[in-house]
Order: structure tokens, then C-alpha cells, then sequence
């Protein structure tokens, strides 16, 4: 789909992302250190002018990854935040810290076959990030899921009680995507409990049975 047939809510939806995800602080949006901004400064930038509070809303709304959050401030001000996927700096964003007790279901980040061949000896990046993402269960066919893309080819998912003992950190979102910083920015292969090609369901590595996919 070209960017003049693109979905207007679409498109907004992409601002969105990038003002409060990414651009904030250079488009010199104010930002609190919780990551939310007034709506109202939002709607002066360039972009949105011609979009209203109702059409925020109807996005935030019918979000099927639930990538933002509407408030109000002390003083009944709308604000809205975006609840992960950061370069920015957020200090007080509001994430559970996981443990034993309240372990996910899963953690099971998706990727393609190109960036699979470099994650299975290097590991996983945060990137420009503030974390690695993962999401909290295995989507089925065609389903929508917080922190995966649908169009994921490789499901990698992580040991997260053995990464847990060794002391990395994870941390899930208000929209129950789960955050990592990893060691460094990185999670190892090691802590890889399997790693599932998404169309045909083939395991291409287990950490129990030690078994990789031959590869031509």
C-alpha cells in the first residue's frame, strides 16, 4: 500500500508512535518522566494539526497492540503516553518488574530468517532501543499480540527463569509486553529455551534436545 492510499488512522498512528517513542525531545515536544505529554502540545505540532482529540482518542482506542495510554494530569489536562518500544529516555515509565512469583507465560520475540542467522551466534540486541521485546504468549494464526510484529517468520523464546537466576532483568508494560536490557543491550543464545519457525511450527533449535535445523 502506497502512503496515499495508507489508512488515515494509520498514519497517525505512526506519528503518534514516532513523537512519543522516539522524537519528542527533538520535535521539542515536553515530555514528563513518566513518557506522557499534553495532548494539546501534541495537536500544535506540524503533523497533526488538522487531527482532533476525538481522532486520538478513536486511536487509542481501537489499537490492537494498545501502544498508547490516555490520561488526565492534576489539573484534568488530556495527556497520552506510548506504554514501550522507546529510543527516548524515559526514567519513570510504569513496568512490573518480573520474578519467580509472577512469571508470563512465555517470553518469545519474533524475527525474520535474515536476522535469525546473525541472533543464533550474537544473541539478542535492544538496538537503538531502551529494551528487547518479547511477547507474553505464542500468537495464534493471524492473531494481533502485543510485542510481535504478525509478520514475524522465527519465534525465539527465552529461558526466563534461568535468565532470571543470572540476574537479568525483565519487566513487563501496561501493555503486558515484556522489557529487557538484556547484558549489556544483549541477551545470549544461551538463554534460548527454543526457537520455532512461525509458518510450518518446525523447531529449528531446542535447548533440551540440542537439536538445530540442518541448513543448506
Amino acid at each position: 500500500m502506497s502512503r496515499r492510499q495508507q489508512n488515515p488512522d494509520i498514519k497517525i498512528s505512526k506519528t503518534l508512535s514516532y513523537l512519543l517513542r522516539h522524537g519528542a525531545k527533538k520535535e521539542k515536544i515536553k515530555m514528563r518522566t513518566d513518557g506522557f505529554v499534553l495532548v494539546s502540545d501534541l495537536l500544535e505540532h506540524r503533523s497533526l494539526k488538522r487531527i482532533t482529540f476525538e481522532d486520538i482518542k478513536r486511536i487509542v482506542e481501537n489499537n490492537d497492540k494498545k501502544r498508547f495510554l490516555l490520561s488526565k494530569d492534576e489539573n484534568q489536562n488530556d495527556i497520552i503516553k506510548a506504554t514501550q518500544g522507546h529510543t527516548i529516555e524515559v526514567k519513570d515509565l510504569s513496568l512490573t518488574k518480573i520474578t519467580k512469583e509472577n512469571l508470563p507465560q512465555c517470553a518469545v520475540h519474533g524475527t525474520n530468517r535474515k536476522n535469525w542467522n546473525i541472533i543464533k551466534n550474537q544473541g539478542l540486541s535492544k538496538m537503538k532501543r531502551n529494551h528487547i521485546h518479547f511477547a507474553p504468549k505464542e500468537p495464534g494464526k493471524g492473531q494481533v499480540i502485543s510485542g510481535m510484529r504478525t509478520s514475524s517468520e522465527i519465534m525465539i523464546f527465552v529461558d526466563l527463569e534461568k535468565a532470571l537466576e543470572d540476574g537479568i532483568q525483565f519487566f513487563q508494560s501496561e501493555n503486558e509486553v515484556i522489557l529487557s536490557e538484556g547484558i549489556d543491550g544483549i541477551i545470549p543464545p544461551k538463554y534460548f529455551s527454543k526457537v520455532v519457525d512461525s509458518k510450518t511450527q518446525k523447531i529449528i533449535f531446542s535447548s533440551n534436545e540440542n537439536e538445530k535445523e540442518k541448513e543448506k
